[in-house]
């Protein structure tokens, strides 16, 4: 496969070395082309198979599981599970980690990701924290973990990992590494080709896109490193049963074949209205990293006045989650877990796929109100 740099890879299944991503992400994970044969792989809706073949049963695998998974390990440059949810790749990914061993992570991440890593060190774990722009930090704490934790850019404070130099360090060092490339896409990073042992995602946001499933997906790579870790990743979904509904595969598949398309859209959106937001009179801080269809604002004001912003507005939802085709706002702190590092006014903004004008215009109306009326 090859991306609009050219680069190249292995699509899993197709030869597909000549197709830019945005042709690969339509024509891959298809049925065989033959005389009235379907064009969408179809929905298998069975708990059980015959015996003597691939598989026995559905905790195991399913062909709707298969065309999923082929088309994220091409976009991704290794080979895809897809899990229950987003929380059920991250638990899988961290069963990586022995009892009783230590996981590196970013100070400030997803809150789910905080939660499980807290049960963790409650169980007898150490979890090291260090800022995700402290690479130093990072690479000083590397040869005491079993495990390397990266988010980039971070939930919700978008901050931005060297991830080039913390995973070649880690990989030198021997230590097993993963990054949620949830908020990236593979469209903006491929942390396989910079020597992540797993990628996951929670496949709920940009790779279904349409807020209407809940799943998760872990990558690895194809080398002998790669499919080891694989199989303890297959092992956990299947012994401990974070299984995906084949329907809901089905519309995560279908969702892939536009993510070209609804990204481009998010991300130049997002990247004109942080130009806007900066110097606005109700704003104290856009943190937006450059690039991605992610930003967050600090608006000025306390808790109460974030919120009231999120209530004003009508084109933007107020709603958890993000990556749908509806842009979405929300103050994280609402929520107990989120991180206390994360500022009370902080509100994160996911870009969806609105004309830009009619964004801009809700959002900056919201902005403006809630300011006046402090006045």
């Amino acid at each position: 496969m090859s991306d609009g740099d050219g680069h190249d890879g292995h699509d899993g299944h197709r030869a597909a070395s000549d197709l830019r991503v945005e042709s690969y992400l339509v024509s891959a994970g298809r049925p065989a082309r033959a005389p009235g044969a379907p064009v969408n792989p179809p929905v298998q809706l069975t708990s059980t198979y015959a015996a003597d073949g691939a598989v026995n049963y559905a905790r195991v695998g399913n062909p709707t599981w298969s065309a999923f998974e082929e088309v994220l390990g091409g976009l991704e440059g290794g080979e895809a599970l897809v899990h229950a949810s987003g929380m059920g790749a991250i638990a899988a990914a961290l069963s990586l980690v022995p009892a009783g061993g230590t996981v590196l992570a970013p100070d400030q991440t997803y809150n789910g990701t905080v939660d499980l890593l807290a049960a963790f060190a409650a169980a007898g774990g150490t979890v090291l924290r260090r800022h995700a722009t402290d690479t130093a930090g990072l690479l000083e704490e590397i040869a005491r973990a079993d495990l390397v934790w990266l988010e980039s850019p971070t939930n919700p404070l978008m901050d931005v990992v060297d991830l080039p130099v913390v995973l070649a360090a880690a990989r030198t060092a021997g230590v097993p590494s993963v990054v949620d490339n949830t908020l990236s896409t593979p469209l903006l990073c491929r942390p396989l080709t910079l020597g992540a042992d797993v990628v996951v995602h929670s496949v709920t946001k940009y790779l279904a896109g349409h807020s209407d499933v809940v799943l998760g997906a872990t990558v690895v790579g194809w080398d002998a490193r790669g499919q080891a870790i694989g199989e303890r990743l297959r092992r956990h979904r299947t012994l401990h049963g974070a299984i995906a509904g084949p329907m809901e595969v089905y519309l995560a598949l279908r969702g892939l074949r536009t993510l070209a398309l609804r990204f481009e859209r998010g991300c130049a959106s997002a990247a004109e209205l942080a130009r806007r937001l900066h110097g606005h009179p109700a704003v104290t801080r856009v943190r937006y990293p450059g690039s991605g269809a992610m930003l967050a604002i600090d608006v000025v004001g306390d808790a109460a006045a974030a919120e009231r912003v999120c209530a004003a507005t009508t084109v933007w939802l107020h709603s958890t989650s993000l990556g749908g085709v509806e842009s979405q706002i929300e103050r994280r702190r609402r929520h107990p877990s989120e991180p206390v590092g994360v500022p009370e006014s902080l509100l994160r903004l996911s870009v969806g796929i609105e004309h830009v004008e009619d964004l801009w215009a809700d959002l900056d109306r919201a902005l403006r109100e809630v300011s006046a009326s402090r006045t």
